[in-house]
């Protein structure tokens, strides 16, 4: 399964019971989705292009990430390896030259919104997986908001500048296991207000 639908419901995950998609990266069933949001754009890709050795594939869209979509970079990436650390190209840790000129490379590729989400939905769509995908070069905190934040964007929901600092703020504010409840409830209340026509 990719992303939902624009418009489309809120639904809790079974395994984790926080909404689908933000209990990852901690959660496999909502990590297996928000992979999924990836691995359907490379489907798409590797269909519309024809078949085809796959890591041969990977290697051509990583030396032209500006002229592919970037759910295609980003599955690029992980069918390659770095030849420093072992790791997926660009999921590596933090200080890894190759994996961080990658990571680096991925948001030249190109992003464009859905029908029906305000403008720059894609670009919080893209940055907010790329965090929950790569949770060990980022604070905790950050994390949460990205993580707490995506199944509303995914549904073609986006916070003004206003609120998204407001998150911050509380999640730097809230102390201990009522962080992640007080931000979930804010995101919530955030998004409970609005809908998009799909």
């Amino acid at each position: 399964m990719g992303r939902p639908e624009v418009g489309a419901a809120l639904r809790r995950c079974a395994e984790c019971g926080g909404y689908e998609y933000a209990g990852a990266p901690a959660c496999g069933m909502c990590r297996g989705l928000v992979n999924g949001v990836v691995e359907e754009g490379w489907a798409g890709f590797v269909e519309e292009f024809g078949g085809g050795d796959e890591v041969e594939l990977a290697a051509m869209v990583a030396d032209e990430p500006d002229r592919h979509d970037w759910r295609v970079v980003d599955a690029a990436l992980d069918r390659l390896t770095c030849a420093d650390c072992g790791e997926r190209t660009g999921r590596g840790p933090l200080g890894c030259a190759p994996c961080d000129l990658a990571h680096g490379f991925r948001y030249v590729a190109i992003e464009c919104d859905r029908p029906g989400v305000p403008p720059g939905n894609e670009h919080a769509v893209r940055v907010n997986v790329s965090v929950v995908r790569r949770p060990h070069v980022t604070s905790a905190n950050e994390l949460l908001l990205r993580r707490l934040m995506l199944p509303g964007l995914l549904v073609g929901l986006l916070p003004t500048t206003e609120e998204a600092q407001r998150l911050a703020a509380m999640a730097r504010q809230v102390a201990g296991p009522e962080r992640e409840r007080t931000v979930e409830l804010m995101v919530e209340e955030m998004f409970s207000s609005r809908r998009v026509e799909g």
